[in-house]
């Protein structure tokens, strides 16, 4: 076990008056364990227990061959594995699970255990890793270093003979070549007209002169995500795209200036979304600024209107305005953002200023 977020865990459960806790998030048992499983479809759960009486509950199907620190409850694909966590907690007091436990589990639970009451505790894990430590931080900066070369790689070879689709595929080989540990998310490709839908998916129209071309691609490298944004051009830029790339570049640029502690969340995004907004785009900035990242490449949190929590140091997020005209082009710029002590650090080195590719 990571005994200082372990300890974490347990002092906010304290104060929050939960005495158990079931952590079925993948993610959330590798930040606290060390050990990442995928369960797929059969129960996995981290219990935690204010008095130390903690357990992993387990399937056999899931070698576990070190030591992490915590007793090993195994069952099979024959055992009724929701009898077993049963009988192994507390049958009364407070219980959190996590947000996205399935209901077959849940509910059995439920059933199993009357006199226990059941919340939503995932925000306690959610809210440690939105602050990332040293380690991460470093981690972090590695993703987006091997996001960056790809980035570079990927202009390099647009061409009028590539589909976005071949395009995309293209990118798999460049992680692997890098070594990266795959995508974080699936590559979103446009060209022209195709990039005027935000989170379009790459299909079979080739590039043409003059196009605006959306790359927005990540990668996973040691178990963190890299995610980045830019918009470039085939031969030559219109000039209405050229004012709209203009215009989304200093939309980025404004909200990242404004990174520091104690800034609010909605603040980053009015300072995009206002000045897009007065030169007369606004209705076409369709979605949030940006979504805090890390493990997952949406972790909990977002730069969005409604968010008025203040930013801390060892924060990472996105920032990535855009400007979507249906049936013309789109323009979006990302950047991952992380808050230091007094200001922020651009994980992202990649020139994001106007390219002609091709």
């Amino acid at each position: 076990m990571k005994t200082q977020r372990l300890n974490a865990v347990l002092e906010q459960m304290k104060k929050d008056s939960i005495d158990q806790m079931l952590v079925s998030d993948p993610y959330a048992i590798f930040y606290l364990t060390g050990k990442m499983i995928h369960p797929g479809e059969r129960l996995l759960a981290l219990y935690i227990n204010v008095n130390g009486n903690h357990k992993m509950f387990i399937n056999e199907l899931f070698p576990v061959t070190e030591d992490l620190g915590v007793e090993m409850i195994w069952f099979n694909d024959t055992q009724k594995s929701i009898e077993i966590v049963s009988k192994e907690i507390d049958q009364i007091g407070t219980i959190g699970v996590d947000k996205n436990w399935p209901a077959k589990f849940l509910l059995s639970l439920m059933d199993l255990c009357p006199k226990c009451k059941f919340i939503n505790s995932s925000y306690i894990v959610d809210t440690l890793r939105s602050s990332k430590d040293e380690e991460e931080k470093d981690l972090m900066r590695k993703a987006s270093a091997l996001n960056d070369e790809a980035m570079k790689r990927l202009k390099d070879i647009i061409n009028e003979d590539l589909t976005e689709k071949q395009l995309a595929n293209k990118l798999s080989g460049i992680y692997e070549d890098l070594g990266a540990d795959g995508f974080s998310f699936s590559p979103i490709i446009g060209f022209g007209p195709t990039g005027a839908d935000p989170h379009g998916t790459p299909g079979d129209r080739k590039v043409n002169v003059g196009d605006a071309i959306i790359l927005d691609i990540g990668c996973i490298k040691d178990q963190y995500c890299a995610d980045m944004t830019r918009t470039v051009f085939y031969k030559e830029a219109p000039d209405k795209a050229k004012e709209v790339f203009e215009i989304v570049l200093e939309a980025n640029k404004r909200a990242i200036n404004l990174v520091k502690p104690g800034v609010r969340f909605c603040d980053i995004d009015a300072a995009a979304r206002d000045y897009i907004t007065e030169k007369g785009y606004g209705k076409y900035f369709t979605h949030r600024t940006g979504h805090s990242i890390g493990l997952e490449c949406h972790d909990m949190g977002d730069v969005s209107s409604i968010n008025t929590d203040c930013l801390k140091e060892g924060m990472v997020f996105s920032v990535e305005p855009g400007i979507y005209l249906p049936g013309e082009f789109g323009v979006r710029i990302e950047d991952l953002v992380l808050v230091t002590k007094d200001g922020y650090e651009n994980l992202n080195k990649h020139d994001k200023e106007l390219v002609i590719v091709g």
